[in-house]
């Protein structure tokens, strides 16, 4: 008999559910608003209603479904099942979200940080299948790590490990004040919000550089993204180009030391800025080598990651797999 996980991928914006055969075929899914800033009742309410109209909507018998998988921004404990207070979902604090799921569904549980199931998502289904030593990452908004080791998710003895998005590559920078409290994170540096940031405050303090990023946004500044800067990049737009190059360089800094800890067998890298392909991966790679003393780094591979959209409910999914 087929069988099939249910996978939630919760976010401060969106949940996303999907029921995924154990070969990796997506059968069908449900994306809601996860109405984050309503509180912990609203939005775990409607975590409930996205698995509900899932199940309504799909053919699949509840029996045949072998769990129900829960990716969530951290910090939270997989072990115990327990969301601890994410900047992005405001009022959950301490919250028993797999025995919560468990009683309402009736369906073994298990949850997991969201970067760490992405990473597993890409081992399983992914850019590195056929790996057993990983190190993933995930560059959007904030920068997320999963060290995956013999094919397991590196969880150290909290369940906390795998933070390596806040690792400090410049202790006294300036413009590198993260969200986490410490000054010098790579994400402070070189993720992709932080990265605009420090573009908008460089173009309001010389208005006289030529660019055409803000045309490229519409003339609206706020709307300047990673997207816009590649567009502008792939025109010859010269401070659109130096711009990645930096954050590519920064990123290749931190992952050199990534290497001399880990060795992985590969480096994925994943989440919106790494659409930008070549214009960000070749720097990746010119500068990670120039920042490790490992003699196999020549042969690491960095490439992007496969599963896109759907990652955190391939993630979630993961759990079970």
């Amino acid at each position: 008999m087929k069988k099939y996980v249910l996978g939630v991928d919760i976010g401060g914006t969106k949940t996303a559910t999907g029921i995924i055969s154990t070969g990796g075929r997506l059968e069908r899914k449900l994306v809601v608003p996860t109405l984050a800033d309503m509180g912990l009742d609203r939005s775990l309410d409607q975590v409930y209603r996205a698995v509900e109209g899932l199940l309504k909507g799909s053919r699949i018998d509840m029996k045949k479904i072998e769990g129900i998988g829960v990716c969530a921004p951290g910090p939270l404990d997989p072990f115990k099942g327990i969301v601890h207070n994410p900047p992005n979902l405001p009022g959950w604090k301490d919250v028993p979200l797999v025995s919560l799921i468990r009683k309402k569904f009736r369906k073994r549980t298990k949850l997991e940080n969201d970067a760490n199931a992405a990473g597993m998502a890409e081992v399983i289904w992914g850019a590195a299948r056929g790996y057993k030593h990983v190190f993933y990452v995930t560059v959007s908004t904030g920068i997320g790590t999963a060290i995956i080791i013999n094919g397991r998710i590196f969880h150290g003895k909290n369940g906390m490990a795998g933070e390596a998005g806040h690792a400090t590559i410049n202790y006294d920078g300036e413009d590198a004040e993260c969200n986490c409290g410490n000054t010098g994170c790579i994400e402070a540096l070189a993720s992709g919000s932080y990265t605009v940031k420090r573009l908008l405050k460089k173009l309001k303090k010389n208005p006289g550089i030529k660019t055409d990023i803000i045309d490229t946004a519409g003339g609206e500044a706020d709307k300047v993204t990673m997207a816009t800067l590649g567009k502008a990049a792939r025109k010859g737009d010269k401070l659109a180009l130096e711009t990645i190059s930096e954050q590519g360089r920064l990123l290749g800094i931190w992952l050199g030391s990534m290497i001399n800890i880990l060795d992985p067998e590969i480096i994925v890298i994943g989440g919106g800025v790494s659409l930008l392909g070549n214009l960000l991966f070749g720097e990746i790679r010119r500068s990670l080598l120039s920042h490790t003393i490992n003699i196999y780094a020549a042969k690491t591979p960095v490439v992007r990651a496969k599963l896109k959209k759907d990652v955190g409910i391939f993630g979630a999914a993961s759990i079970f797999m």
